[in-house]
């Protein structure tokens, strides 16, 4: 599928020195979740971890749909770094970030207003429920943190700054991880919170990371430098930025939207397929997130690539990322394939749950390659401003065959969760081939920013 006379290998090293730092930055972003996974999960219960679990699906579904103006963002300030276009790049990035503020408080009062319906839509227990609406009443305060975050993150992305993303997520990580212990137990002299603890800490990280995000971008000498004037809405720049960013959000709904539905779907299963099935998306989420930090860095520079018009090499660096996504992807197969009880012990030391979640990780680790080359293929058309057309095959793969084959497997032939897995095999394959003849044919080159 990738072409060997289109792998550069000096490419490839760019592409792993700009990975790298972003890798390391989404895997730490994922490790809040797993930290709070692992620390809800053997501190308090395993319906506590159901419940925090169907939290996190709907704040981040509502957080990466509407936060998709990062997408259009990236491709132009990467394309505007590559044009050496400074004045351009911070009026960008400056807009951007306040359609992030808005969109984000908007979602937090909403939220908090419509809590009891958002979550009726899940089939639990009552002792679920109860710890369900008691993390959601705290964490939603941080989703306005975790707007500016990605946001920010995004722009020093676009300027191929993966370095400080990542120093950001690493001191977040740190003070969620030391703020989850004590306040889960109440060490010391803190208070015995529970999940209220865990909330909490995880709100608290978010606004430590949004802070230093915005010291950054607006007082400190850089590569961008938003003045107060940049966020003032400019009609030119939100008609471009609409543009590119539009079908990214449509991609988020549809493929955010799916998970919520398959989350739906595995809510009707009992208490312990719900634990499970949380248990083994932090673990995918692990897995693949290296892919999305592959991703980020072809996005970057595929966008460079193309404000300096040269298509050769913007070709070259997106077959080149996808090589190391599947690459990876392999190596995650054979870790997964041989080490699976290991993977699931830091979650649950209960044998029913480890018994229950094997034979799905089994199944996620055949998936590895082919999710990894979606994803990185994803990133480079985005960086090329193809946004559309990623849309299109991204709606088309979870629609027509991911949730509608998980429906079935758990409806009419019991699968139980093993079914999520077993449907995105089956999608992956067929929509891996349609993404690569997408690149392949190179009619993103076309397209002008």
């Amino acid at each position: 599928m990738i072409e060997k006379r289109k792998i550069d290998k000096v490419i490839m090293l760019s592409v792993i020195s700009l990975a790298l730092p972003a890798i390391a930055e989404m895997a730490l972003h994922t490790a809040v979740g797993v930290a709070d996974t692992i620390m809800i999960s053997r501190l308090i219960s395993k319906e506590a971890l159901a419940g925090s679990g169907f939290v996190n699906q709907i704040v981040f579904m509502l957080v990466f749909i509407l936060s998709s103006f990062n997408t259009g963002a990236v491709a132009m300030v990467a394309r505007s770094y590559g044009e050496k276009n400074y004045k351009k790049l911070n009026k960008i990035a400056g807009q951007n970030i306040s359609i992030n503020i808005i969109i984000g408080i908007v979602i937090m009062i909403l939220a908090l207003v419509f809590s009891k319906e958002i979550f009726s839509i899940y089939d639990m227990e009552q002792a679920v429920i109860d710890y369900t609406h008691a993390y959601f009443s705290i964490i939603v305060y941080g989703v306005i943190f975790l707007f500016v975050s990605f946001a920010g993150a995004a722009l020093l992305r676009g300027v191929g700054d993966t370095k400080t993303p990542l120093y950001i997520a690493l001191l977040a990580n740190v003070l969620n991880i030391i703020g989850n212990y004590v306040l889960i137990t109440g060490f010391w002299i803190f208070p015995e919170m529970g999940i209220a603890g865990a909330a909490l800490s995880t709100t608290l990280s978010r606004f430590v990371s949004a802070s230093l995000f915005v010291y950054i971008l607006f007082f400190k000498k850089y590569l961008i430098h938003i003045s107060f004037k940049d966020l003032y809405f400019k009609g030119a720049v939100i008609k471009v930025l609409w543009k590119f960013s539009f079908p990214g959000a449509i991609e988020q709904a549809l493929m955010q939207t799916s998970f919520v539905v398959t989350g739906v779907v595995v809510s009707s299963l009992d208490t312990l397929s719900e634990a499970a099935f949380r248990i083994i998306i932090n673990i995918a989420s692990l897995s693949f997130m290296p892919a999305v930090g592959i991703s980020l860095a072809a996005a970057a520079l595929v966008g460079k690539a193309l404000g300096e018009k040269d298509v050769d090499r913007a070709l070259k660096t997106g077959y080149s990322a996808a090589l190391l996504g599947v690459l990876w992807g392999v190596f995650m197969s054979a870790i997964l394939l041989l080490f699976p009880r290991q993977m699931i012990l830091p979650f649950t030391a209960e044998e029913s749950l480890i018994a229950i979640s094997i034979i799905p990780l089994v199944v996620l680790a055949i998936n590895q390659p082919l999710q990894n080359y979606m994803i990185v293929m994803s990133g480079a058309l985005r960086g090329a401003g193809d946004t559309r057309s990623v849309m299109v095959i991204t709606a088309l793969r979870v629609w027509t065959l991911f949730v509608p084959i998980t429906f079935v497997l758990v409806h009419f032939y019991g699968k139980g969760i093993v079914s999520v897995w077993i449907a995105e095999i089956i999608s992956f394959v067929v929509f891996c081939i349609v993404i690569h003849l997408r690149f392949a044919g190179e009619k993103w080159s076309e397209i002008d920013i």
